[in-house]
């Protein structure tokens, strides 16, 4: 499975972008998505999971509220939607995709898929 993310860019405080992960070699549809974030100088944390058909999504404390994942299985494509951004949220975004056990969504090492990250920069 190969995939690519792409939607970033620089918004300003409270402002929208909505994160795109494109997946091609085969279907996604039994895989769990997950999009994570690394910021400079910090480590990758866990942003938002959801799992294979979409019924069942999973945030970082830090994102609830603002931020909304989904996927369409049909396009083999998993979504971002971030609202209210705030400069903190500036990072690079990764997504990443694995076989879906039901569990460890927030964990880096449940998803054997990585994208090459987006730049999200959020300005005050």
């Amino acid at each position: 499975v190969q995939l690519q993310a792409f939607g970033g860019g620089l918004v300003q405080a409270g402002g929208s972008l909505r994160l795109s992960c494109a997946a091609s070699g085969r279907t996604l549809i039994t895989y769990a998505g997950g999009w994570f974030r690394q910021a400079p100088g910090k480590e990758r944390e866990f942003v938002a999971a959801i799992n294979w058909s979409g019924g069942s999504a999973y945030y970082a404390d830090s994102v609830k509220g603002r931020f909304t994942i989904s996927r369409d299985n049909g396009k083999n494509t998993v979504y971002l939607q971030m609202n209210s951004l705030k400069p903190e949220d500036t990072a690079v975004y990764y997504c990443a995709a694995g076989a879906d056990y039901g569990l460890g969504y927030d964990g880096g090492r449940s998803y054997d898929y990585w994208g090459q990250g987006t730049q999200v920069t959020v300005s005050s």
